[in-house]
């Protein structure tokens, strides 16, 4: 079996959800208790830092895995989606997987697997514990997919719960209300283990007080303790500081931009304070940590600059929540015309979505390569009815194209609305340059 054919069979004859949609979601851990039991229980080989919320899981993530790489430790990561390479799902030390690696295990177990059909992320969840046991990696930030109670992450026992943020999104999954999708959240939420929450709402500060209590969990809430400043000062650098009620408690650079990232930077300074006497952090760590997270996890794809003259960024925020922060963020800039290449997935309050975009902007709607991506003629249909105007693409790299032979030197072009888009987007760029 080459590296593709375990692709193939992973994408091809196992249900994704990324890929397909709700046929692929399975409401209880059965097949992930059952891969775990056959494997041997990995994950009690390695502490572990569990990662949910709606926003802000994977920056969250990978900025903890690259603080304790900072710190000498050999650190595992598990997050998703991917952008490029389904490897980047799991990495040690920032290196990915080996391909190697990903065929030795669909080989060695095959015939478990063909016998309980797991989904591609329960086999996905299942190969990372196993290769990080193998690697003998001595603590693992593990990112939940979706949710939190029923995701196959949830098997572990880790140190510390993180929830970055509750908002509307994998409704028809996880709940219609902000209450219904915390309880999903707070799933994650272990006896007598610290948790931090991120930012709440009124109406999920009491589901997340009330799981805390019956856990017999400390809880700690990041916005009220931290509030952190991002300052541009390059066009792909950033400073920040870390403020308390006794003044700057942190500062330094982060290559990672986008003013949500003031949040996900507060969430990690009230995990680093509660982990640093346990795992000997100092302060020299957290801020070589934030400051080379790109180099030391591989992380891509948060308000990420491609390049100047004209401004080309992507970003795969593509809820609500997350374009609410984006579109934000790209109103504080200055250009003088806004180019948006934007696709959806068609499992999405689409006219919901497309209300938070700008009127002004020249519009490329594209459609991503993942099954459930929508057609990007219907997107345009949709846009059209509330006076956004542009051309549709077969593909994102076209949409990408048709822009910068239009930009100017001044002007911005916004690649996003999926995750998808700017994978495909990515996939391509990386491929041309």
């Amino acid at each position: 079996m080459t590296y593709q054919d375990a692709l193939d069979f992973m994408y091809s004859q196992l249900p994704m959800f990324h890929r397909i949609g709700k046929e692929a979601y399975k409401n209880n851990l059965d097949n992930t208790l059952a891969l775990d039991d056959y494997l041997n229980h990995p994950h009690q080989q390695f502490k572990t830092i569990h990662v949910a919320g709606t926003n802000g899981k994977g920056s969250v993530s990978h900025f903890l895995a690259s603080i304790f790489q900072t710190a000498g430790y050999k650190t595992g990561l598990y997050t998703s989606p991917h952008l490029v390479d389904f490897r980047e799902r799991i990495r040690v030390n920032g290196h990915k997987i080996p391909k190697e690696a990903v065929v030795q295990f669909l080989e060695d177990h095959s015939s478990f697997i063909q016998h309980i059909k797991p989904s591609f992320f329960e086999m996905s969840v299942a190969l990372a514990f196993d290769f990080f046991r193998k690697e003998a990696v001595e603590i693992a930030i593990i990112e939940v997919g979706m949710g939190g109670r029923l995701d196959s992450t949830n098997i572990i026992s880790p140190e510390l719960s993180i929830i970055t943020n509750i908002s509307l999104d994998h409704t028809q999954f996880l709940g219609v209300s902000l209450e219904e999708i915390a309880g999903e959240k707070a799933g994650i939420i272990k006896p007598h283990t610290p948790v931090v929450i991120g930012e709440y709402h009124p109406q999920t500060e009491k589901v997340f007080l009330e799981k805390a209590k019956l856990k017999q969990s400390p809880i700690q809430f990041a916005s009220e303790t931290w509030q952190t400043v991002l300052i541009k000062t390059g066009i792909f650098s950033y400073q920040y500081q870390i403020q308390g009620e006794n003044g700057i408690m942190m500062e330094g650079i982060s290559e990672l931009g986008g003013s949500y990232q003031e949040k996900n930077l507060s969430t990690v300074f009230q995990a680093y304070n509660l982990l640093k006497t346990k795992f000997n952090l100092k302060s020299e760590h957290f801020i070589e940590g934030i400051q080379y997270v790109k180099r030391n996890t591989g992380f891509m794809g948060r308000w990420e600059i491609i390049q100047e003259s004209p401004t080309v960024l992507c970003d795969t925020g593509h809820n609500e929540a997350g374009l609410q922060a984006v579109l934000a963020q790209i109103k504080s800039l200055s250009f003088e015309k806004l180019h948006i290449i934007f696709g959806m997935v068609n499992d999405k309050d689409v006219f919901h979505i497309l209300q938070l975009l700008p009127e002004k902007a020249n519009y490329y709607f594209v459609k991503s390569s993942v099954p459930r991506s929508l057609n990007s003629f219907e997107l345009a249909d949709f846009a059209s009815k509330l006076g956004l105007q542009g051309s549709c693409f077969e593909t994102v790299l076209a949409g990408y194209h048709s822009a910068i032979k239009q930009a100017k030197p001044n002007d911005l072009i916004y690649i996003g609305g999926s995750t998808f888009v700017v994978a495909d987007f990515l996939s391509e760029y990386l491929r041309e340059e």
